[in-house]
């Protein structure tokens, strides 16, 4: 006799489906106050964000795509519509033989710093107007597991290639 798929109790399948439609519903308002200011997809904003906030403003490509959770060729075309914009440049990578570097341009870090008064309003509006100090840090501290959790089996598809050392 074959047993039953396992299920969700009732309690677990509500904060699974208020956790998708918040996403969901989170997601849609911050992309159209990106694309009406900045002209950008979230992917973008991602990619630039986790660019602009990094001490050297660089990252390789495929620790970019890992970070925001996107397929490395997805994030290629991303990175190639941004350097065509000028906010960002791209190089080969000194640790990687097949691995490509991103680099924020002054032009991305003056876009971002156009964007986020906005996106910030939008996410302080729709994600924590209606809560209390107390309900964030509960917030931080479930989705800190969470991720954690997730990160146990990354979407990571390839180990890292390194240059060969010249002999």
């Amino acid at each position: 006799m074959v047993s039953p798929p396992p299920s969700l109790d009732p309690s677990q399948l509500g904060a699974y489906f208020a956790l998708i439609e918040v996403s969901s519903l989170l997601r849609h308002s911050v992309e159209h106050q990106l694309r009406e200011v900045g002209d950008l997809s979230y992917v973008q904003f991602q990619l630039l964000a986790r660019l602009g906030d990094s001490p050297t403003g660089s990252d390789r490509m495929t620790d970019l795509a890992d970070g925001v959770v996107y397929s490395r060729s997805g994030l290629t075309y991303q990175a190639k519509l941004l350097e065509e914009r000028g906010l960002v440049t791209r190089s080969p990578s000194r640790d990687d033989e097949r691995g490509v570097t991103v680099t924020i341009t002054k032009s991305g870090r003056t876009l971002l710093t156009k964007v986020f008064p906005g996106h910030i309003e939008v996410v302080n509006r729709l994600l924590f107007e209606s809560l209390t100090t107390d309900d964030v840090d509960a917030l931080s501290n479930v989705l800190s597991k969470v991720r954690e959790q997730m990160h146990l089996t990354p979407p990571r598809s390839a180990a890292p290639r390194r240059r060969k050392s010249a002999s």
